[in-house]
């Protein structure tokens, strides 16, 4: 597992379409795997392919290839320990964003 420094895991957050990623599978309410395609980002493949592994390779998620599809998780533990706080961040700023 890729070890999450501050610098890293800020700059993996910079893109609004990753935090919602983060935020998205944040809010769920136990740790689930999800695939890359559910989480519908809305850019091209390659872009979103990209943006799957700038958040693997901050530590944030662990994505699980099967061939024909990748399986995400978040670390969630792993964050809570090094940032408490930083998931209730990015799901109170996705509610207001649904809300506004």
């Amino acid at each position: 597992m890729p070890r999450m420094t501050l610098g890293l895991v800020l700059a993996a957050l910079a893109d609004p379409h990753r935090r919602r990623v983060v935020a998205e599978l944040a809010s769920a309410p136990q740790d689930i795997e999800r695939t890359c395609a559910s989480l519908a980002i809305p850019v091209s493949k390659s872009t979103a392919t990209h943006h799957f592994r700038v958040l693997q390779e901050s530590g944030l998620i662990h994505l699980e290839d099967y061939g024909n599809r990748k399986g995400v998780q978040l670390r969630r533990r792993q964050i809570d320990e090094q940032f408490p706080g930083l998931l209730a961040l990015l799901v109170a700023e996705r509610e207001q964003l649904a809300e506004g």
